[in-house]
């Protein structure tokens, strides 16, 4: 199944924020500031991460249910939405 823009769209600004606060992090650690405050951004950065998985997982499944409701065959079978979605458990 191809990423099309009107299904990650959400994902996809989190992902930008996620880079913007992992640069964050880049530049408290090469300037020695406070690990606290890095580590939290880090925490920020892994959860805006997960969050847009499951994000592009949830717009997969929409997807694919749609296209049965069509009665047209899904790009991808449940199992294979399901092995990703536990890819990122």
């Amino acid at each position: 199944m191809k990423l099309q823009p009107e299904m990650t769209s959400e994902a996809l600004t989190r992902l930008k924020r996620a880079r913007g606060q992992l640069n964050a992090v880049i530049e408290m650690m090469e300037n020695g500031e406070d690990c606290r405050a890095a580590l939290t951004q880090l925490a920020a950065v892994s959860k805006a991460i997960d969050r847009a998985g499951f994000k592009i997982i949830a717009s997969g499944m929409r997807h694919c249910g749609a296209a049965r409701d069509r009665g047209e065959e899904p790009e991808m079978t449940e199992e294979e939405l399901e092995k990703l979605f536990l890819a990122l458990a």
